[in-house]
């Protein structure tokens, strides 16, 4: 059943990227209701998946690769299916569904296994800062992701090329505002996030040198757009730029410490 919804999911994040894209290959209006729905539909089966893994195994899916990574192409999921639903268009899920869906597979490769979680309280603790830090990193993949259109729109408009992505995406303030109402976001959490893990770790001496850098750099880019934005003046386009250049440093930055952890069935 867990495998079955979560195959259903990722199908239900395809297909809405498919739908979304639709209007580029004919010239019909962006396909919002049915956008929202195959989404809606993706989440509550993802989100089923989960619960069922919680009540099987007896814990969040947190600990282990498999299933911290399907909680956080949940996360990209459900921020996708609020954004869309707030802004009433549905050009965002053209990147952001095949990122939920490439998360949630790479859960299922790797397998949905549970890994060691520590009970009382440290339990507790080290789920918050799990959660706080999916959240964040949710919120910093809806930013590179708008940030990317914002790009991409901006582009056609200096060329005064007025095609189908003209006509499909958002304006460019409306993407300027996701953006940045995402990256803020993003901040929020990771600050949260880090704080609990750099407690955990005193805590409990339990330090993880590998996962700190890791911590501390995403959280150190989230931080330089969100004050570099808000205190330093940063135009739309720089900020676009950065967004999306620093989640992909992020990102592999993150699969490289995986790749030489000595600890690779972990995800954070």
């Amino acid at each position: 059943m867990i495998a079955i919804a979560h195959f259903l999911a990722i199908s239900c994040y395809i297909g809405a990227a498919v739908l979304a894209s639709a209007p580029f290959a004919r010239p019909i209006p962006a396909p919002v209701r049915g956008v929202v729905v195959v989404l809606a539909v993706g989440v509550v089966s993802h989100a089923a998946a989960l619960v069922e893994f919680a009540l099987l195994h007896g814990q969040l899916p947190f600990a282990g690769m498999g299933p911290a990574l399907s909680f956080a192409g949940f996360l990209v999921a459900v921020t996708l299916l609020l954004v869309e639903v707030l802004a009433h268009e549905v050009s965002l899920t053209l990147f952001a569904a095949p990122l939920a869906a490439l998360a949630t597979t790479f859960a299922v490769i790797a397998g949905l296994v549970p890994g060691h979680e520590p009970s009382g309280t440290r339990g507790i603790w080290l789920a918050s800062h799990i959660a706080f830090s999916f959240i964040g990193m949710a919120s910093f993949a809806t930013a590179a992701a708008a940030g990317t259109m914002y790009l991409v729109e901006r582009r056609e408009l200096k060329s005064r090329r007025f095609g189908a992505i003209f006509q499909f995406f958002p304006p460019l303030d409306t993407l300027d505002r996701v953006n940045h109402a995402a990256v803020v976001a993003g901040w929020l959490a990771l600050t949260v996030g880090v704080a609990l893990a750099v407690s955990y770790s005193v805590a409990y001496s339990a330090v993880s040198i590998p996962d700190i850098v890791w911590g501390l750099t995403a959280w150190a880019a989230v931080t330089a757009l969100t004050f570099g934005r808000l205190l330093g003046g940063w135009q739309a386009r720089r900020t676009a730029v950065l967004s999306s250049v620093l989640f992909i440093g992020v990102m592999a930055l993150y699969v490289a410490i995986r790749m030489f952890s000595a600890q690779p069935g972990r995800f954070l």
